[in-house]
């Protein structure tokens, strides 16, 4: 007899709901630790399940679907926006961790998602450092706008500038050790080392751009379509209408992968100024009436495309392969 389990993750807890014969039943609340994790594991082990299911939540979903994972049990850990939208499907009107892992419980049963496998502890390190140097630049960037704060005015006290730029070089600092690190990391495997010279192949893609995205490509499954990774990172449109009478604005869901989508915004920026391909991709979207922020978001979706391409075969990026003649006609 089928068995699923939905499990609704948080940062302290997380909750575990049995569903069988159609019926969501027994219910259990253990705590986000380690012993947490192996009190849960033991009471999986003796359920037998068809199926487990639960969200990337950030990055507290990881260490529970890794020992699950490393026990050999069926694991799907599934997207977000899938979830809600699923939620949304069943008129779902009260949200309760509890009623949440019921609902993946049943989005176990009904949706059969593919089966999750653990990325690699290179992978992992990887994924991590790549995160860091996006927080610490976006950090480095706002010290930045400040100190240009106070070099406006001529009031501003010479040790709060001096502050400013030991705090700039401290971040400096800090993003160089990491990237020589996952330099390192990438250059001592050769299948990284090989994504990552497919990366950089394309024009927008430097060093920071390349860890960055490869560190998140990297502990996906290499099964998804570029559609799923797409929708991944957030830059799937989101219609807004409703019979004849709305008919509002579409948008980028942003439900996904934020540093996945933070890494494509400047490259695809790039690549409209620097790729001919992508130019001409974007002048005639703008040509046939959408907004700038439109067409640069379609050049980030199909860059995404592109890159993930190239990641899974080990090819050279070739955007004419990605904008044809018909992309391009306004």
């Amino acid at each position: 007899m089928s068995l699923f389990i939905g499990i609704d993750i948080s940062a302290k807890s997380f909750d575990l709901v049995v569903r069988q014969q159609n019926k969501s039943h027994q219910s259990k609340c253990f705590e986000q630790s380690v012993e947490g994790h192996q009190e849960c594991l033991k009471m999986i082990k003796k359920l037998k399940p068809t199926l487990i299911v639960m969200e990337a939540t950030g990055v507290y979903y990881l260490d529970l679907a890794i020992v699950l994972y490393n026990a050999n049990l069926p694991i799907a850990v599934i997207n977000p926006a899938s979830f809600k939208r699923f939620a949304e499907l069943m008129l779902t009107q009260s949200k309760t961790d509890r009623i949440d892992a019921g609902l993946l419980a049943e989005f176990a049963q009904r949706m059969e998602p593919r089966l999750w496998v653990a990325p690699t502890s290179k992978c992992l390190d990887l994924k991590d450092l790549g995160r860091q140097i996006q927080r610490l630049t976006s950090d480095k960037v706002k010290a930045k706008n400040r100190l240009h704060a106070f070099q406006s005015k001529r009031t501003t006290h010479t040790v709060l500038i001096q502050d400013m730029l030991e705090s700039i070089e401290h971040y400096e600092k800090r993003i160089a050790l990491l990237t020589d690190t996952a330099l390192e990391i990438i250059h001592q495997d050769d299948a990284l080392s090989q994504q990552f010279q497919s990366l950089v192949s394309a024009k927008g893609i430097g060093q920071t751009s390349a860890i960055a995205i490869l560190a998140e490509f990297s502990i996906l499954s290499k099964d998804m379509k570029a559609k799923q990774v797409s929708r991944y990172a957030g830059l799937d449109v989101k219609l807004s209408q409703s019979g004849t009478s709305v008919n509002g604005a579409s948008r980028i869901s942003k439900a996904g992968n934020t540093y996945l989508r933070a890494a494509l915004f400047m490259p695809a920026m790039s690549a409209v100024q620097h790729d001919e391909n992508a130019k001409a991709f974007k002048n005639a979207l703008v040509g046939r009436g959408k907004k700038k922020i439109q067409a640069n978001v379609a050049v980030m979706r199909k860059y995404l495309t592109g890159l993930w391409v190239v990641y899974l075969s080990g090819e050279i990026f070739d955007s004419s392969k990605l904008f044809s003649s018909e992309h391009k006609k306004a």
